[in-house]
């Protein structure tokens, strides 16, 4: 019987022992020693879409945004997103460009006379061309805004090597207003293409934020 009540003592030292060591060293002491508040930080839409388009398309509520696009960019810009049929998530808004500089060709008489230099120009392969309205009802023929000065020339340069010479560079208008495409909650496979069709449009950038 002694040897019984031992037992029965000895089994209580242990477990008690057994459960002042869980609660020093369990999972309970190993959770608080894993979490930290202080160093947990939530990333904005922007920069969680640096880390790739799968990323973007695992957020909720936020907004792609390509522009700014001239009359031109836009159009092309839409035939090549077509084929995704992002019917309702897909629409447009008027963005002020922001750019100081723009390359372009002036002083045509009217919108008729622009729009065929615009067609001789596609068949030289210049496809960022778009025509916009000028002072005392002439019109001019744009082709793209740049925010700094040397990209104009650069641009430029790359025109007069297609065959235009003629193209200048001139700030902006102040009264030029464009176009941006916005995808609401774009899946992987938009996002990537809405990256490589920013790379065809100089001028134009990629931006992601809250859908306003």
């Amino acid at each position: 019987m002694r040897i019984i009540v031992l037992l029965l003592l000895f089994a209580n030292i242990t477990l008690f022992a057994y459960t002042k060591l869980d609660a020093a060293s369990g999972e309970a002491a190993r959770l608080t020693q894993q979490v930290q508040p202080e160093k947990i930080r939530l990333l904005s839409p922007p920069e969680v879409a640096a880390l790739g388009p799968s990323k973007i398309a695992s957020l909720n509520d936020v907004c792609v945004e390509l522009g700014p696009l001239s009359d031109a960019e836009r159009g092309r810009a839409l035939a090549e997103l077509e084929p995704l049929a992002l019917g309702r998530v897909l629409s447009q808004k008027r963005v002020e460009a922001d750019g100081a500089y723009w390359v372009n060709l002036s002083a045509f008489p009217n919108r008729a006379a622009a729009e065929k230099r615009v067609a001789e120009l596609r068949a030289l392969g210049v496809r960022e061309a778009a025509v916009v309205d000028a002072a005392k009802g002439q019109s001019a023929i744009s082709f793209g805004i740049f925010r700094s000065e040397s990209a104009a020339i650069l641009h430029a340069e790359f025109l007069s090597r297609l065959g235009v010479p003629s193209a200048k560079v001139e700030p902006r208008p102040p009264s030029l207003v464009q176009m941006a495409l916005v995808v609401r909650d774009p899946q992987q496979p938009v996002v990537t293409r809405l990256r490589e069709l920013q790379a065809q449009f100089p001028g134009s950038e990629l931006k992601t934020g809250a859908c306003s």
